[in-house]
């Protein structure tokens, strides 16, 4: 039965996971919206995004390895590639955003295009961040501590695998 004190334990840690989260992805994504814009001036907008999707998703994916869920190490290659799942999903509603757009408004200006596109890509972020705390970033809170590493020692006895949640707790 799970105690108060670590119900209030793990709500913590997904608020700060959460701050983590937005503040590096969110940091990464407002950069990114910006590069897309200069890049699309060069070139077709689907392949600026594209391109800065692939290089703003390395770059995620390693700051919330390190820093957002709490590993402290580098993302596997694995992780990797299981992040780059949800940034294909991303990518595709940043498109079909930015497609309904330009359906809906003959010449959007910039400030209009920056609404829509920063709007799609907070609401992928959220199911972005779901599916990296429950799946991709999962493992490092569920299996046996290493040696020599009190917190995830705790964390892994005090985690159930009932409970998802609990095996992302950020420490």
């Amino acid at each position: 039965m799970e105690t108060a004190q670590s119900r209030q334990q793990r709500e913590r840690g997904a608020v700060t996971a959460f701050a983590r989260f937005v503040l590096c992805g969110g940091g990464v994504g407002l950069a990114s919206s910006f590069a897309v814009a200069a890049l699309a001036s060069w070139m077709p907008w689907v392949f600026a995004n594209a391109l800065i999707t692939v290089v703003s998703t390395l770059l995620a994916t390693e700051l919330h390895a390190r820093f957002t869920f709490g590993s402290g190490g580098r993302a596997t290659w694995s992780q990797h590639a299981q992040s780059a799942g949800s940034a294909a999903a991303a990518y595709a509603v940043t498109c079909v955003a930015m497609l309904v757009l330009h359906q809906l408004v003959a010449a959007p200006d910039a400030l209009l295009q920056q609404v829509v596109y920063l709007s799609a890509s907070a609401l992928a972020g959220v199911a972005r961040f779901a599916v990296l705390r429950l799946v991709v970033f999962a493992r490092n809170r569920s299996g046996a501590a290493a040696p020599g590493n009190p917190v995830r020692a705790t964390v892994a006895r005090a985690s159930t695998p009932a409970d998802p949640a609990m095996l992302c707790h950020a420490a």
